[in-house]
């Protein structure tokens, strides 16, 4: 590449682009409550921690509607709340991380299978239903949220507990300079955010947020706490990327600050599909990466780390279709960014970062992802679009690649979509009513949808994100033995070659399977006969 064009080429780098949008002993049960007394009193045994029952154990025969309440806080997809759906037996929240080793040698002791939630924006709500086990409790770690940010460093330790809002607004309070590459959303949890790589809007410039983690607490099978130097590289390397609720739990990240910029320009510019005629922009965006959304419109929200005057030259240059003008640009700092990309109205104080509700709500909703290698075509685009009008609520969000995520190797982490990938696609549907007669009508549609983009995108193997889970390609079964078999189906989908690796280190680690859901990595059949 010449001097131009490498110019060229850190000039978009800059700009980034997103959407709006073992074994277990055998005993018998008698009551939820029961249970609950034997893991309190298991617990009293395992801990020199106290602590407050009333505000660390929720069963819903001693207080139906505040088990609800914890059950459903921190729950996003209410698909998984509904009446036909299992629940907990009990829910427990730790308030100290002793509270969480103990709680893995209870359970083991008891016999009773651990859902771990952080955020609860799991989309297949597998960290706080369990279809595999019975019974199962909930082990919800939103009391562990504290957070600790060291400018001198450049670093912060977060506990699990956190929301990513909640991270953004600490470090806010100690620089205007300093900022962290995760997810867009504020109420996402920490703690499982970062074990699917977790993206935002400085991914082409900092890459993922799995990217900027230094160290990690984390308790294993065994309910011993480990950090980087105890726990081993391996470990270390499964738990950036290779999804939640396999390894252990995560009680604490130790990430690296990067730097911003103290002006920031986002913009967000909606055009109809008579405005696109022919899918120009949507063709052009493909090439340089931008991102669209939305059922028969298209959003172009951006986001670029400088003063818009650069960017309006950027922009003139390389991507005049889209009409970018500076009445569309507002110049901003990186957490007021943070607010505009997360939803809230323009101007909202900083401290909307620490609700724990979004501009966007909870609802039912079915998801699935892939990987664009190529752009697609205007034939490709026309049956998107026309799957789109077909579906009353619905939406494709394009998140673009390239810059720092096609520089860092697929085996850095587990996450493998790396060079090579334009952009990532997200299709959703969603419903308000766990009655709503058109629940089965739009996940067909989505379903349908992902079907016909099949030509357009990442095959052999088809790749999906694993933070957007998606059980429709293929899941665990209690005590099947062929779980190995049909999880490198699926392993691949998300993680390429880098699921054997996985496997290996799941083995190793975790050779009784004690940390498991319907898509966590299984473990290496033994050879022996």
């Amino acid at each position: 590449m010449n001097a131009a064009g490498m110019k060229k080429s850190k000039a978009l780098t800059a700009i980034s682009f997103l959407a709006l949008y073992f074994s277990f002993y055998k005993i018998t049960l008698i009551s939820s409550t029961s249970l609950q007394d034997d893991f309190i009193n298991c617990l009293h045994e395992n801990t020199n921690v106290d602590f407050p029952l009333v505000k660390t154990f929720f069963t819903p025969e001693r207080n139906a509607s505040m088990f609800n309440k914890v059950l459903e806080s921190r729950a996003q997809n209410l698909r998984y709340l509904t009446t036909s759906m299992p629940k907990p037996w009990f829910i427990f929240k730790p308030v100290h991380e002793s509270h969480v080793q103990a709680s893995i040698i209870c359970s083991k002791k008891l016999g009773v299978h651990l859902c771990v939630r952080s955020g609860g924006h799991d989309y297949e709500g597998l960290s706080y239903v369990s279809r595999l086990d019975s019974p199962f409790v909930l082990i919800d770690l939103s009391k562990l949220r504290k957070i600790n940010v060291d400018i001198e460093d450049n670093t912060a330790w977060v506990q699990s507990g956190a929301t990513i809002g909640e991270l953004y607004y600490r470090i806010a309070q100690k620089s205007k300079i300093h900022g962290f590459p995760a997810g867009i959303i504020s109420t996402v949890g920490i703690g499982g955010h970062i074990t699917g790589g977790a993206y935002g809007s400085m991914l082409r410039k900092f890459g993922l947020a799995a990217d900027n983690v230094l160290d990690a607490k984390i308790v294993d099978a065994n309910g011993k706490l480990l950090n980087r130097t105890s726990m081993g590289e391996d470990l270390f390397w499964a738990i950036r990327g290779g999804g939640g609720g396999s390894f252990g739990i995560i009680v604490a990240w130790k990430i690296k600050l990067v730097p911003v910029p103290e002006t920031v320009t986002v913009f967000n510019i909606i055009k109809t599909l008579e405005e696109d005629t022919g899918f120009k922009i949507l063709s052009k965006w493909q090439r340089i990466a931008v991102t669209g959304n939305k059922t028969v419109t298209s959003n172009y929200t951006g986001q670029f780390l400088g003063e818009k005057g650069t960017l309006m030259e950027i922009m003139k240059k390389d991507f005049p279709e889209l009409g970018l003008t500076e009445v569309d640009c507002f110049e901003m700092s990186w957490i007021d960014s943070i607010v505009f990309n997360a939803g809230f109205p323009t101007p909202s104080p900083i401290e909307v970062l620490l609700e724990p509700k979004t501009p966007f709500g909870k609802n039912y909703f079915k998801a699935k992802s892939d990987f664009a290698k190529e752009p697609i075509p205007v034939l490709g685009l026309r049956e998107m679009f026309k799957r789109l009008i077909e579906v009353d609520v619905a939406s494709i969000l394009l998140i673009p690649y390239g810059g720092m995520m096609a520089k860092i190797p697929d085996f850095a982490t587990p996450f493998p979509h790396r060079n090579g990938t334009i952009f990532k696609i997200h299709y959703g549907t969603s419903w308000t009513s766990e009655n709503d007669k058109s629940a089965n009508k739009r996940m067909k549609s989505i379903r349908d949808m992902y079907s016909c983009m099949k030509p357009y995108v990442s095959s052999n193997p088809r790749q999906a994100y694993v933070n957007y889970r998606d059980l429709d390609l293929g899941k665990n079964k209690k005590n099947s033995k062929v779980n190995f078999i049909k999880a490198q189906k699926w392993g691949a989908n998300y993680f390429k070659n880098n699921f054997n690796r996985l496997v290996k280190i799941k083995t190793k680690v975790d050779p009784e399977n004690f940390f498991r859901h319907e898509q966590s990595i299984p473990v290496r059949p033994s050879r022996r006969r």
